[in-house]
């Protein structure tokens, strides 16, 4: 048994409307992995706001090395050596790469900040991270994976003898996330202990050394790894062993709804981004988007919405050519984006669940220059209700809800368009396996209505249980369009990995 590292005795915190924890106990082992499971909303990143003293618990008491301790800021739990990379990225975009790893915490020589001693130490530490990102790059231009990376970079430049990981791969490629398994695997020989939380339950199995899980705020149950499997895991986390993953339900594929006719996306360091993609989608047809990191699809999605106005190619819905590019043009011809980075581009933090609901939809709550409390209040609720969005009351903070109903919340924005096309880039990051299956029986349902989903993931798990057809992109590119009867795990991960130097075995995990 390894030494207790730090322990959380009793702890429960309540917010208005709702006991987040309740009574919780916790142990972290030092040069271990410690895993914490739970549905969305079960308390996990609450109970981890609290070591890393964000949060104050509203009873119950934390000790450090045997010691109790008072966690009244990130600044006082970093003294007693506690780190944490946040689920939801803590960035600045407007910041070099060097200057957020050691923001607050900045190197500097007579009085002034050393920029060039923080670059060199930054680039180590991406070089220990085996990325090769330019510490001078403003945070704003890189894609969320590497943002991902900078994060964890920055915690690690903190040398915390308690690390805390809240989705640490969430955004990351096949190839970072072995990068990062070499780092954790590197702090442990170190005695490092690492909290790490996340929904991709083989993952946990594989580098997991303790486990933990949380369901309504309760610890359900606490067991060293190799006594568990993923079934015990889903059951302790929902109650059943059913991953009830995305049962599909019988529908027929319309009339064409959809067409993009080579679209193309320059870069800016020459080739395409999005290099003459060219594809189609029916009323009531399920099209999933596979690919690695870097493949495009995120860029494509862009391009349909009208956010580059120097892409080209042509877009068409029911027939007709939408040429304008703006995303409100886009939109009241039946396109709807669920964006990958529900933070900086799904919502509005500081406002309530129900003015982030109706935020793309007021037109149709407005009468005159008012807009009609009781219609957008009911819509609202509706919503809610259907999404099955966990919230007490609408007008609490959308900031405040677990990371799934954030989710929850930006499909259901999407949806209150009236969409005929909805687009999802990885819908179901960091989402836990209950909300998971939620948001694929919404799809599936809305298919069914005849609405044509396109959907992009670097899961195949996913692609494999909801597509009709499957369309694999690499460096831009659309290799290949698999009907869902034909294609195999197989030859869609040879697929995706054409061009990317990355071996089929490799893709898989």
């Amino acid at each position: 048994m390894n030494a207790v590292a730090l322990e959380v005795q009793g702890v429960s915190k309540a917010y208005p409307g709702t006991l987040a924890l309740k009574n919780a106990d916790f142990k972290v082992y030092e040069g271990a992995v410690n895993v914490l499971v739970g549905e969305n909303g079960a308390g996990k990143s609450t109970l981890m706001k609290i070591i890393a003293g964000v949060e104050q618990p509203t009873e119950g008491r934390v000790l450090v090395k045997g010691q109790e301790v008072r966690l009244t800021s990130t600044e006082v739990a970093a003294a007693h050596g506690i780190g944490i990379v946040f689920q939801e990225l803590n960035l600045f975009g407007n910041l070099s790469v060097a200057e957020n790893i050691f923001a607050a915490r900045e190197i500097t020589r007579a009085g002034h900040i050393d920029h060039a001693q923080q670059e060199r130490r930054a680039a180590d530490l991406l070089r220990r991270l085996e990325h090769d990102i330019d510490p001078r790059t403003p945070v704003e231009d890189l894609r969320v994976g590497a943002q991902q990376i900078v994060e964890i970079a920055k915690a690690l430049a903190q040398d915390a003898r308690v690390l805390i990981m809240d989705e640490p791969t969430s955004a990351l490629s096949a190839a970072e996330v072995e990068i990062l398994f070499r780092v954790i695997a590197d702090l442990k020989s170190q005695g490092v202990a690492i909290v790490y939380i996340s929904h991709r339950l083989e993952e946990l199995i594989r580098i997991g050394d303790y486990i933990t899980v949380l369901r309504d705020g309760r610890i359900t149950g606490h067991q060293t790894m190799e006594q568990v499997d993923v079934p015990w895991i889903v059951r302790q986390m929902i109650g059943s062993d059913a991953k009830d993953f995305a049962k599909p339900l019988e529908h027929r594929t319309g009339r064409e709804l959809f067409r993009a006719e080579d679209i193309c996306l320059p870069r800016v360091s020459g080739g395409f981004a999005v290099d003459h993609v060219s594809l189609t989608l029916g009323a009531g047809e399920i099209v999933g988007i596979y690919g690695l990191m870097g493949a495009g699809r995120t860029e494509f999605f862009d391009c349909v919405m009208g956010r580059h106005p120097n892409s080209t190619g042509t877009i068409f819905i029911d027939g007709q050519p939408i040429r304008r590019h703006d995303v409100a043009t886009r939109i009241r011809h039946g396109l709807a984006l669920i964006p990958e980075d529900r933070q900086r581009e799904g919502l509005v933090p500081i406002l309530s669940v129900a003015a982030n609901l109706t935020l793309a939809s007021l037109n149709k709550f407005t009468s005159a220059f008012h807009i009609r409390g009781k219609a957008e209040g009911s819509a609202v609720r509706r919503y809610i209700e259907d999404l099955s969005i966990k919230v007490a009351d609408p007008a609490y903070e959308v900031s405040s809800l677990s990371g799934g109903n954030q989710q929850k919340v930006v499909i259901g924005k999407a949806l209150m368009t009236g969409p005929k096309v909805l687009l999802m880039d990885e819908p179901s990051r960091g989402i836990d396996v209950g909300a998971k299956a939620d948001v694929f029986r919404t799809m599936r349902r809305l298919a069914a209505d005849g609405l044509g989903i396109l959907f992009a993931t670097s899961d195949l798990e996913e692609v494999m249980a909801l597509s009709d057809r499957i369309a694999v992109m690499s460096n831009g590119r659309l290799i290949r369009i698999f009907d869902r009867k034909d294609a195999t795990e197989e030859a869609v991960i040879a697929a995706s990995a054409e061009g990317h130097g990355v071996s089929p075995s490799h893709a898989r995990h």
